[in-house]
């Protein structure tokens, strides 16, 4: 049962957890739980996808009750007409406010994405970040001798593939758990001293206009279990 935190006649929002697919994937053949179908299940009707959050990314998750409403969500996702709003603990003490307008390369995918062009330029891509909170703990964890966190919001403009985690890598503050883009020794010292096993990223907020009824809908999801623990440990609390 996934926690519902918003259903009409035409739209279900879940709260993913980390480490649930959306849908089923070559990436993972072994896996045999995945959102769609959880949901699906759930409320005992079919439900289509709009958009998708990374298996480890838990969040906000929207699934149209029909096709019809599939295509308009869908559309509006990609003309960036979608709010949303991410929270992530990251490596380092970023700036204040950072506006990130750097393209990415599509990225490839020898089993999912063997129809793409890989020489395709790299696509627009744009993410707002502002750093919440931050901290440094008395400890060498990599070259430096204490270790500086943070705590930042990401609001991506546009919706490109790991694009919070490709920006912030750029960026040089990496998220913590992310094991393609972090640091394996970052990573290790929060599952060491927090117990942290996931990436921590959330999407925590979308706000949209209604496919049909064109009414504006904002949607808030509550951090999972583990993820809102860590803040209560490090005596961070997003505001």
């Amino acid at each position: 049962m996934l926690p519902v935190l918003y259903r009409d006649d035409d739209l279900v929002v879940v709260h993913k957890p980390s480490g649930l697919f959306v849908h089923r994937t070559a990436l993972d053949r072994s896996a045999t739980e995945f959102a769609l179908q959880t949901v699906r299940d759930q409320i005992g009707q079919a439900v289509f996808p709009v958009h998708r959050l990374d298996r480890a990314t838990s969040g906000a998750l929207i699934f149209a009750l029909s096709q019809k409403a599939a295509r308009s969500m869908t559309e509006s996702f990609a003309a960036g007409k979608i709010e949303k709003t991410y929270l992530a603990v990251v490596r380092g003490t970023p700036e204040p406010l950072i506006h990130v307008d750097y393209p990415l390369k599509e990225i490839l995918d020898r089993k999912t994405d063997r129809r793409a062009h890989p020489d395709k330029e790299a696509q627009v891509a744009v993410t707002d970040f502002e750093t919440l909170k931050t901290c440094e703990f008395s400890v060498k964890v990599d070259k430096y001798p204490t270790s500086r966190y943070a705590l930042v919001r990401a609001r991506p403009k546009t919706g490109r593939k790991h694009q919070i985690r490709r920006h912030l890598d750029h960026l040089g503050h990496p998220i913590i758990g992310d094991t393609t883009y972090g640091s394996g020794k970052h990573n290790r010292f929060f599952e060491a001293t927090f117990g942290v096993q996931r990436m921590l990223l959330a999407c925590t907020e979308l706000v949209f206009s209604h496919p049909f009824s064109k009414q504006r809908v904002q949607i808030s999801a509550p951090l999972a279990r583990e993820f809102a623990e860590l803040l209560e440990k490090i005596k961070w609390k997003p505001t």
